[in-house]
């Protein structure tokens, strides 16, 4: 899957967030990676200081990460979404 850096696209990133357990926060931070897991809380801090493409590499590594099941998800779009970014690999 090609990424997209547009701000519909971290808006469907965002979207995904809704349908787990994690609330997604964007806060200021000296995050080594540009964001930070607290898995225990169930939080994802994201640099609010990134740029767009940032945020996208961000949330795209994040949701990858925490290897969230397609099928836990509602939303057929989102199942489908999520199964996309699952197999995208970041070039960096």
């Amino acid at each position: 899957m090609a990424i997209k850096y547009t701000k519909h696209f971290l808006d469907k990133l965002e979207n995904l967030f809704t349908e787990t357990e994690f609330m997604l926060r964007y806060e200021k931070g000296n995050f080594k990676s540009g964001y930070c897991v607290l898995n225990e809380s169930k939080i994802v801090i994201v640099n609010k200081y990134f740029p767009l493409e940032g945020k996208i590499n961000a949330l795209v590594d994040i949701l990858i990460e925490l290897n969230f099941n397609p099928q836990d998800f509602m939303n057929k779009s989102n199942q489908d979404f999520l199964t996309e970014i699952r197999q995208t690999h970041l070039k960096f």
